[in-house]
């Protein structure tokens, strides 16, 4: 039979603090799960059925999160589920759309499920405003304005006014 020996408190100490700092830094880097927008319910999914109004489909479901006026009425119920581990980008791993397309009269015509393998995986905000058209650099707008000046001045020989309609 071993016997074994009894380590004193304070000499257990360091080990103990290096214990407790590595633990606290392992849950540091544990995973975050976040959810955002619709919380769906089975029951109330299954309860929307064709031939229901906007109002009654409202009353079970709640708002909708966006609506469709394009080729018909639809609502859109839109849950997202995105992982964060530490300090990295967030990633999605879940999105569940639930859409309810309505008929002529206002009422359910069909109900669809879309999820992340029905789509692709988009930003819904990039925090930017798309511009149209080309990209000019800042020479490019220089010269361009300069190019447009001189033309300006070649209608104006001819007799042309470029602030009237038809340049006359």
């Amino acid at each position: 039979m071993r016997k074994f020996k009894l380590v004193s408190v304070t000499a257990a100490r360091p080990a103990l603090a290096a214990l407790m700092l590595g633990a606290a830094c392992l849950a540091g880097c544990g995973a975050q799960i976040d959810r955002h927008g619709h919380v769906f319910i089975d029951v109330d999914l299954n309860q929307v059925q064709p031939g229901m109004n906007k109002e009654q489909v409202q009353q079970l479901l709640g708002s909708p999160d966006t609506k469709s006026a394009i080729s018909g009425d639809a609502y859109y119920y839109i849950s997202s589920t995105q992982k964060t581990v530490a300090f990295l980008k967030p990633r999605e791993i879940d999105r569940q759309v639930v859409a309810v397309y309505f008929d002529k009269n206002e009422t359910v015509e069909q109900v669809a499920h879309y999820g992340l393998k029905d789509g692709i995986v988009f930003n819904y905000y990039k925090g930017e405003t798309p511009a149209r058209g080309k990209d000019l650099s800042f020479l490019e707008q220089i010269f361009g304005n300069l190019a447009n000046r001189g033309m300006l001045k070649d209608q104006r020989k001819q007799g042309m006014d470029p602030t009237r309609p038809g340049g006359i």
